[in-house]
């Protein structure tokens, strides 16, 4: 969707913006973050032509903005700051329509139009528009304001919003609320956003990908569970900080904690053999996979213990329906579904079925705390 390639910025011959090349993909919420004075306000500027790199080019759906028309540019792209930008002296419901009506909007038909879109706007971003259309901004809360603010930067139903540090002013709760709003919003209307923010919770939060900037250089552009687990080196582990994956669960994949070699066998394994096995790893199950170590069931001590004939194959006891976990789920819905079912252990499957590891309750304990010990 956007494209940056080769983005150089200069200030009087100092560079601001190094030679950046990363993409924003179409529907995704791109944050851009970093420390103060690394370029992440230069970079968004950049997409509307608030600013104009010295060299290299920007494009959207393939198009360089140089050879756009600025003004129909950035009326295809809603624009959200820290500040808001509500103008005083006009009422709520004319912010919001002085971005509609640009371009004109004339016609009696086109006019009742935009009244209906701006009170779907405000009804969108929680607001009445019954008691806030007629107020002006002096009579909102810094949170309401933010809201109306939103609230225009959607009134064109732009492509691109831009989104420059929207919530930073605001107090925690009223923080959250906004953050929740627009993944609310953004999961409805599926636009395409790059967003600022110094705050790395709040990237965790919202991001599809993570992009951190530092003086002038993209050090790291990923998902923000792939940032959170393998840093690129050292100063980007100290700035998204060395234990915040282990604060941000849900991007836990069951991979990352499960041991591998989960012990298993076939199911025309002996239960004499199971049990020689099961007894030898000090475990109390082992899982059956077929030739292509694709997952079958599992075969419990206490069944075979109970078995008539110990020369008899584990298919003849063999459970076929036992709670596996993907790979690729969170361990907060593989935690879950212990819980419910009651189970002391879940084997991990990839896609295609095959084994790939287990987790235990005691190994769950084991992997988390060695997150905390110093080797």
């Amino acid at each position: 969707m956007i494209q940056f390639k080769g983005v150089v910025k200069k200030y009087k011959q100092q560079d601001v913006i190094r030679g950046i090349t990363f993409d924003v993909h179409e529907n995704e919420i791109a944050v851009l973050i970093g420390p103060s004075g690394c370029g992440k306000t230069t970079v968004l500027k950049m997409i509307n032509r608030l600013l104009e790199p010295t060299s290299g080019s920007i494009c959207i759906r393939g198009e360089d903005i140089k050879t756009k028309n600025v003004y129909r540019l950035r009326r295809n792209i809603g624009y959200v700051i820290q500040s808001v930008g509500l103008f005083p002296h006009l009422t709520i419901r004319q912010n919001i329509e002085i971005v509609s009506s640009l371009g004109g909007a004339k016609k009696k038909a086109e006019r009742k139009k935009i009244l209906q879109k701006n009170a779907e706007l405000l009804e969108m971003v929680g607001l009445h528009p019954e008691v806030f259309l007629d107020r002006y901004p002096a009579q909102l809360s810094g949170g309401q304001q933010q809201r109306v603010g939103v609230a225009r930067a959607f009134a064109r139903d732009p492509e691109i919003i831009l989104m420059d540090e929207p919530f930073s002013a605001l107090d925690p709760i009223t923080r959250e609320q906004l953050q929740d709003e627009l993944l609310r919003l953004q999961s409805k209307l599926r636009k395409t956003v790059v967003f600022v923010t110094h705050d790395m919770d709040e990237a965790i939060k919202l991001a599809d990908r993570i992009c951190i900037l530092y003086q002038g250089e993209i050090l790291q552009y990923d998902a923000p569970e792939k940032i959170l687990k393998n840093p690129v080196d050292g100063f980007t582990a100290k700035f998204v900080g060395k234990h915040r994956i282990w604060t941000t669960p849900e991007l836990i994949r069951a991979e990352d904690i499960m041991l591998i070699n989960p012990v298993s066998t076939h199911k025309n394994c002996s239960l004499l053999r199971c049990l020689e096995t099961m007894r030898f790893r000090s475990v109390d199950s082992i899982l059956i996979v077929d030739d292509e170590n694709k997952l079958e069931g599992a075969v419990y001590s206490e069944d075979v213990e109970d078995a008539p004939d110990y020369h008899k194959p584990a298919a003849q006891i063999l459970h076929r329906n036992i709670y596996a976990a993907k790979a690729q789920d969170s361990i907060l819905d593989v935690l879950r579904q212990m819980k419910q079912r009651n189970v002391s252990s879940a084997p991990v499957i990839e896609e295609d079925g095959k084994l790939a590891g287990i987790i235990t309750k005691s190994s769950l304990v084991t992997a988390l705390s060695k997150r905390y010990v110093d080797q």
